[in-house]
């Protein structure tokens, strides 16, 4: 049976010069945003992470996620991505576990291994090793939920007679997103089980990993697939776009001398189209609700989407500006998929 289709709302918590906001007012206010969310009947929250940015882009996950957790009752809480390359995985086990039992088992993760070369270089860690460390960390985090006490002998860690207590809420611990910009990173979530985080050509980044499942005898109804594919709901574009675009040019800009600096090939050619590729879209959906519905649509069917999430609050966008298109996309939108 096909998985119930899921929408979602992703903070980063950014805050650019200009924004007039300082940093503890600007949590405040994403935060009581992140109660709108859950009272709207959104299914999940988001957080993306980076590490070292002038505008705060949000380092700490595990933090802002209690924090929601407190404020929050139903919502499910997880990552799009976690760094974990440059986490202590025994300690993070211990922490999810944690915050499953404050959430009452609303927790998921999502971690990625990284690509931007400053953060590599502040933490000390070798861009070459960020495959094998979340490797490590996520076979680390699946026997340290599993409730039993055990060893482990890696490359980069080694753990004798850890027991994780308290045990998460969800038998297993939270389940776990692995985010894939090529196909080799396909390949590994297949291998590893795990939810899928695409960003990139569909053949390279989708098509794999649902290959390799069907051929270990996995159904893919099993997995999920989610992707931040932001929408604004609005019957005014001329007054409400011009906002969200400026946010995204801001952003782009960061990411791209991220991307140039990396050297990676596979990074590179996210940073704009080649004439071949056929990406997963991740451009803004704008319009009134009849729109957002039927271009949603196509792209949950194109691409088997399960998860599909909004930016919460574009940075040096008021969090309260957006309130209005969450709103109308619960009313208008949310029902409509849910009653197909």
């Amino acid at each position: 049976m096909p998985q119930t289709l899921r929408f979602g709302v992703a903070y980063d918590f950014r805050n650019p010069p200009g924004s007039g906001m300082s940093n503890p007012e600007l949590y405040a206010r994403v935060l009581a945003q992140t109660e709108l969310v859950d009272r709207l009947g959104y299914d999940l929250i988001w957080i993306t992470e980076h590490h070292f940015v002038e505008d705060g882009y949000v380092p700490s996950f595990v933090a802002v996620a209690g924090a929601i957790a407190a404020r929050t009752l139903r919502v499910r809480i997880s990552s799009d991505i976690l760094l974990l390359p440059f986490a202590h995985p025994l300690r993070l086990a211990e922490d999810l576990a944690v915050l499953d039992n404050l959430s009452g088992g609303r927790m998921e993760l999502g971690v990625g291994m990284g690509y931007a070369p400053h953060e590599f270089r502040a933490f000390g860690i070798s861009r070459r090793e960020r495959v094998s460390r979340t490797e490590e960390g996520i076979e680390v985090l699946r026997r340290a939920w599993s409730g039993e006490r055990f060893d482990f002998h890696g490359r980069h860690w080694t753990f004798d007679g850890a027991l994780v207590r308290p045990l998460p809420v969800q038998r297993g611990g939270p389940p776990l997103w692995l985010a894939a910009m090529s196909e080799a990173g396909a390949h590994r979530a297949a291998r590893l089980g795990t939810n899928l985080l695409p960003q990139g050509d569909r053949r390279l980044v989708l098509d794999p990993w649902r290959a390799d499942l069907a051929a270990a005898g996995k159904r893919t109804d099993d997995f999920r697939v989610g992707i931040i594919r932001p929408w604004l709901v609005t019957g005014n574009r001329e007054r409400d776009w011009p906002a969200v675009r400026e946010a995204e040019r801001y952003k782009g800009k960061i990411y791209a001398d991220w991307i140039a600096e990396s050297g990676d090939a596979v990074t590179l050619a996210l940073g704009g189209p080649s004439q071949d590729a056929r990406p997963i879209p991740q451009t803004w959906i704008v319009g009134d609700a009849a729109q957002c519905r039927e271009e949603l649509e196509r792209f949950v069917t194109e691409f088997g989407i399960t998860d599909v999430v909004t930016w919460g609050v574009p940075p040096g966008v008021a969090p309260e500006a957006m309130n209005a298109s969450l709103e109308g996309f619960a009313r208008d939108v949310m029902p409509w998929f849910r009653e197909r």
